[in-house]
């Protein structure tokens, strides 16, 4: 039976994430199944809108977060979080998927209330997209080796996002892919190759039924009913890395 126009057609592999990013559309990942073994909706942070943020809270149902390049946290000097809590539990961090975790501050923009609506969140999530564009645009500008002294710009960010809030930030490795191979990772190098601000919204996708991690093939199909892009970690890691 021949496909109808109206159903979406499928989008797959790395060229067609790009072209989503690109668009300011999301993007399905799967990182890898000896990994977390998890899809996330990923989008570019600029672009993401209050219905984006609905989408993510009640069809992914993960973890809302925004993971910046290193540069980026550079600048705004952003810590590991593990490295800034004083406490027992942060003494040692196990994981069993990686050796480290990516989690930073917390943060709202100053102009939302209580920072955990549809449009407060949206909001310090588009605002951060912005505010890293500009802050990635300047370190470029500055020439080559920028990197390597880079003007810590604290002031700035504290006068537009307050600490703690609703959306997590999570730091990218230096090196990207070369470094770690997570979705912080995985989205940030997705962002590059699509030119746009190195900033993107990751939220892990659930499954309703067993609690646990949506399969690939269940994200798959849903890729396929709403017209999104999907790729796998590994594709990606075969272009990037």
């Amino acid at each position: 039976m021949s496909q109808s126009s109206n159903t979406p057609r499928a989008r797959r592999g790395v060229d067609a994430a790009i072209a989503a990013f690109a668009a300011g559309e999301p993007v399905l990942i799967h990182d890898a199944a000896d990994r977390e073994g998890e899809v996330d909706l990923v989008y570019p942070a600029a672009a993401v809108t209050p219905d984006d943020v609905a989408r993510m809270r009640n069809d992914a149902g993960g973890l809302v977060c925004v993971a910046l390049s290193d540069t980026v946290c550079t600048t705004w000097e952003l810590p590991f979080m593990q490295e800034v809590v004083d406490h027992p539990a942060a003494a040692s961090h196990e994981l069993g998927y990686d050796e480290r975790s990516s989690f930073s501050l917390t943060v709202n923009h100053r102009d939302t209330f209580t920072g955990i609506t549809d449009d407060d969140r949206a909001l310090t999530i588009s605002k951060l997209g912005e505010a890293a564009g500009d802050a990635a645009r300047a370190t470029a500008v500055a020439g080559d080796g920028a990197e390597n002294a880079i003007a810590p710009d604290t002031e700035a960010f504290a006068e537009t996002f307050r600490a703690p809030g609703h959306v997590h930030l999570l730091r990218a490795a230096p090196n990207l892919l070369d470094d770690r191979e997570g979705h912080t990772e995985l989205g940030i190098a997705l962002a590059e190759a699509a030119g746009v601000e190195p900033a993107v919204v990751v939220c892990e996708m659930m499954d309703d039924e067993t609690g646990g991690a949506l399969a690939p093939a269940a994200a798959r199909a849903y890729a396929d009913r709403n017209g999104f892009a999907y790729v796998e970690g590994s594709e990606l890691l075969a272009r990037f890395k």
